[in-house]
């Protein structure tokens, strides 16, 4: 089962049971052909009206959608059987949950820091250079983040869950 929350709407619960079988919709069946009409556009007959949708954003990490039907953009949240099954149990604000700083993954030298106190970092982007076991270690922001502040310096020697960057 899959629960959508429309941006500005109501939610719905799509529930497929079988493959092959119509989609359910809020308890009801959704009878209608969909074909497949480029990589993220598709055209939708149902209740004898033609619909044109496409996919125009899909961030599935978040589970975001934006998509277009008929040239109006629906911004949707989709969770699936396990989001829902998080949330129920209390746990789904643990998952989403923000570090607040980079520790050293393993014992090393600090070779480079690419950044400085107050820097707006994307998730990815490279903070610093690790050296160790001989070989240059890449450590990424692990979210959108801002420095607060850097608890190291290039040629510090750090031990393994060492506090290297501070996150605001």
């Amino acid at each position: 089962m899959l629960k959508i929350q429309v941006e500005q709407g109501p939610g719905f619960e799509i529930e497929q049971t079988a493959t092959g079988q119509p989609l359910v919709v809020n308890g009801q069946a959704m009878d209608w052909d969909l074909v497949k009409t480029g990589p993220n556009s598709y055209h939708i007959l149902h209740d004898s009206k033609s619909y044109n949708a496409e996919i125009v954003k899909a961030d599935h990490e978040n589970k975001i959608f934006v998509v277009k039907i008929n040239n109006q953009d629906y911004h949707l949240n989709v969770r699936d059987r396990s989001d829902l099954l998080l949330e129920q149990l209390g746990m789904s604000k643990i998952t989403k949950a923000k570090a607040n700083d980079l520790k050293a993954p393993m014992p090393g030298k600090i070779l480079s820091i690419m950044v400085k106190e107050g820097d707006a970092v994307k998730k990815g982007e490279v903070v610093l250079i690790l050296e160790a076991m001989k070989m240059e270690n890449v450590l990424k922001a692990p979210n959108d983040v801002t420095i607060k502040s850097i608890k190291i310096a290039p040629g510090n020697n750090v031990e393994k869950n060492h506090v290297l960057i501070i996150f605001a």
